[in-house]
């Protein structure tokens, strides 16, 4: 079985509620956009941008 990926699953829903991206995870998703030679952040960049900085409560599932 393969898995899917990440944009075709629907949010978790013990996450809440959205929050839009601090001015300083905006750049660092441009900045991983650039490096990868794309002119604007793809959501890969931005998840990963936001999960920055969270503090590791519990190991993540592979």
């Amino acid at each position: 079985m393969v898995a899917k990926e990440v944009w075709d699953k629907p949010r978790p829903k013990g996450l809440g509620k959205p929050k839009a991206l601090t001015p300083a995870k905006k750049a660092k998703a441009k900045a991983a956009a650039a490096a990868a030679g794309r002119p604007y952040p793809n959501l890969v960049d931005n998840i990963r941008a936001a999960k920055k900085g969270m503090a590791k409560s519990k190991p993540a599932k592979r």
